[in-house]
């Protein structure tokens, strides 16, 4: 009981803390960032990725008692309230979305001859994967196996994402529509962030459809983000973007992240640019299968 009442006092000065770190904060702000480590068994750079799965039990998080969510809840809100007015500390649940048709057709191929000849196809005459890549029936599944660990871990406490954002590919706007099925029947909508589509140019897959679709397609329940243009004006047939390329724009995703509301955040996009955000933050190399998801606690000092 003096825990929960800790939880409370906590709760209680969280709401005055997240004014005060909003109203310090703006789109243009710029951060550096920094995992808290020891939270998730997904920073833990000693445990292959491959021995934690897609979607471990209580998505990784390593206390597994009874109070496991209603302690890193305190946690985070005292980090929150004793940091300096220029720190902040956010839970990221990242997610990549599930199998989708090109992923299908490099593990066919394999990758050399994915990257040199068939990724600048539409396809193969058998399946289609480009532009704009879909969910196949098994990646459809596997986002809803990540609605089954919401569902059961909501049980136990967790945090619900008080923001959600979404890359405006359909192969990760339909994964978040299937993982947080529970969420958007409260009314609850995702917000579409150009920033956290995958790796741009030359993979036809990776070309997005246009502003119209994905308004037809998502907008019951998602939010397309100011100056999103109609048609996709960042892809190219002859280049695709570097690393240090990815770096920069994903820092713009992350920055604009936490330029905005909400302690508990959830990101649905893709392998790259998780890649380019894993490298932002400091996080290990982590190589999230498809319809995984890797909670991150980070903190932020804003330059």
């Amino acid at each position: 009981m003096k825990f929960a009442r800790v939880c409370v006092a906590l709760g209680a000065a969280a709401g005055a803390l997240a004014a005060a770190v909003e109203a310090s904060s703006s789109a243009g702000s710029t951060f550096t960032y920094e995992v808290v480590t020891g939270i998730f068994k997904q920073d833990d750079p000693t445990i292959p990725p491959a021995e934690i799965g897609a979607t471990p039990a209580s998505f990784g998080l390593i206390d597994e008692s009874p109070l496991r969510w209603l302690k890193l809840k305190a946690k985070i809100l005292s980090l929150n309230l004793f940091a300096p007015r220029n720190t902040q500390y956010k839970l990221l649940f990242l997610g990549r979305h599930g199998e989708g048709w090109h992923n299908v057709a490099e593990a066919f191929y394999g990758t050399p001859a994915w990257d040199e000849t068939w990724s600048k196809l539409d396809g193969n005459g058998t399946i289609v994967w480009g532009p704009d890549a879909q969910l196949t029936p098994l990646g459809e599944a596997q986002a809803a196996n990540v609605t089954l660990l919401w569902e059961k871990e909501l049980q136990a406490g967790i945090p619900i994402p008080e923001i959600l954002y979404s890359s405006p590919m359909s192969r990760a706007a339909k994964t978040a529509r299937i993982s947080f099925e529970w969420l958007w029947k409260t009314g609850k909508r995702a917000l579409i962030l150009e920033n956290f589509r995958e790796v741009i140019g030359v993979h036809t897959c990776d070309e997005r459809k246009t502003k119209t679709y994905i308004q037809e397609q998502f907008g019951d329940i998602m939010n397309i983000e100011k100056g999103f243009t109609e048609q996709d004006e960042l892809w190219t047939a002859d280049h695709r973007e570097t690393n240090d390329e990815q770096n920069v724009r994903l820092k713009k995703a992350l920055d604009f992240v936490f330029s905005h509301g909400g302690t508990y955040v959830s990101v649905t996009a893709h392998s790259g640019a998780l890649n380019a955000a894993f490298r932002v933050m400091g996080h290990r190399d982590y190589g999230i299968p498809t319809g995984g998801v890797v909670p991150v606690l980070l903190k932020a000092t804003k330059a």
